[in-house]
């Protein structure tokens, strides 16, 4: 009698070479390697190996993203219930107020269950339809290709739901999502290829494609009808007073985009991001002296017409999804400058561009977007330039 197979190896065989479903073997590795561990690892000489592959590092950088879920979770929720009692609502319309019914959830602000709870009313549908449109794209163009599936998405599926607007039509994150992952990633030729952050790359689309939902003046906080200014905007009009504490823009208590606002949150990632050496300090610290240097800079000048000339450092540095860029987006370990002295020319552009936009320009007052899009065109160019200069200097010593 021949001993049955287990499972395992009966399912396996169905994916592979002259198997019912072969043509779905990318979509079999991925759930395999996401469950186990990678079938393809380094055992001999000359690899340099240790604990960490690709894998672990993604899981890393959600890990890292946890803190600001979690601030999305509760701060959206907070910033909704806050403005229904300023209308003077009893409760909430639509699917969501039934939800909130049967699950006994009142509209109290200072209630952190109910706020974390209605925040996941908007999070959780935006990340769900970000999984859906992005995850297709990502198995079709794994099984034409024949290639594995990567678990990158994970990441950039969470950080493009983390920049979302709570209101933002599913429809929309959809479309962004998949303007992300096929034009900005795929066309390059997949994982590792692309030369810009593909979730970055996804927002920018809607930005300027529908800015009725993604930019101007005012920010939407999940309740209809109800909007208004953004920080950066009230400081950008001079007859406008800041309606925020620098407490309240440290802890993330304000709206805007659902996982941006929290520089605490974003601070305990860039402790993980740095502890387990995923993250890169040298792109951080240089961001973060660019944007210094440059709002510095444009103090001293001053300007009697345009206020944002006089916004400070900290201000830069605590509104606007500044820490969430600099800590997730810029150490982006693909389209970000690869080598030492590149990443601190690369960190400095972004920190120096993002408050030449927001001050030259306050129409657009997420310059950390575009400083990181930009910067991601010229991360090559600037590792040639850093590699070029070290054959010149070696050339120079040696003859």
């Amino acid at each position: 009698m021949t001993e049955q197979q287990p499972l395992s190896a009966r399912l396996k065989a169905l994916f592979s070479p002259g198997g019912r479903w072969a043509s779905l073997r990318p979509l079999y590795d991925a759930a395999d390697n996401f469950l186990l561990t990678p079938g393809t690892v380094t055992r001999g000489a000359p690899h340099v190996r240790d604990a960490l592959d690709f894998k672990r590092l993604m899981i890393t950088v959600v890990i890292a993203l946890l803190p600001t879920v979690i601030m999305a979770l509760y701060n959206t929720g907070l910033q909704a219930n806050l403005a229904l009692q300023d209308v003077g609502a009893i409760d909430v319309k639509g699917w969501r107020g039934t939800i909130l019914t049967l699950l006994d959830v009142g509209i109290a602000p200072d209630n952190i269950v109910a706020d974390t709870v209605h925040g996941a009313l908007y999070f959780f549908p935006i990340y769900l339809v970000t999984l859906l449109a992005g995850g297709f794209w990502e198995v079709l163009f794994a099984c034409v290709r024949r290639q594995p599936i990567n678990e990158g998405f994970l990441v950039t599926s969470l950080l493009f739901a983390l920049i979302m607007p709570p209101d933002m039509p599913w429809w929309q994150v959809a479309l962004g999502i998949s303007f992300g992952i096929v034009l900005a990633k795929e066309v390059f030729g997949g994982v590792g290829m692309n030369i810009l952050n593909p979730a970055l790359a996804g927002r920018c689309f809607l930005y300027f494609s529908y800015p009725q939902q993604m930019t101007g003046d005012n920010v939407w906080v999940a309740v209809d009808g109800y909007s208004r200014a953004t920080p950066l905007a009230e400081l950008a009009d001079p007859e406008r007073i800041l309606s925020v504490t620098w407490q309240e823009a440290f802890w993330g208590w304000m709206p805007g985009s659902m996982g941006e606002t929290s520089v605490f949150a974003c601070l305990i990632g860039a402790a993980i991001l740095l502890i387990s050496q995923v993250g890169s300090w040298r792109i951080m610290l240089s961001v973060v002296l660019g944007m210094t240097a440059m709002a510095t800079l444009f103090n001293q000048i001053g300007s009697n017409s345009n206020p944002m000339f006089a916004v400070t450092p900290l201000w830069h540095l605590l509104l606007g999804g500044f820490a969430f860029g600099a800590v997730y987006m810029a150490t982006d370990p693909v389209s970000s400058a690869h080598s030492q002295t590149g990443q601190w020319l690369f960190g400095l552009l972004v920190g120096a561009l993002t408050v030449l936009v927001r001050v030259i320009n306050p129409g657009f007052p997420e310059g950390i977007m575009l400083a990181i899009l930009f910067a991601n065109i010229f991360a090559p160019t600037i590792d040639r330039i850093v590699i070029s200069a070290h054959i010149r200097r070696r050339q120079r010593r040696f003859g």
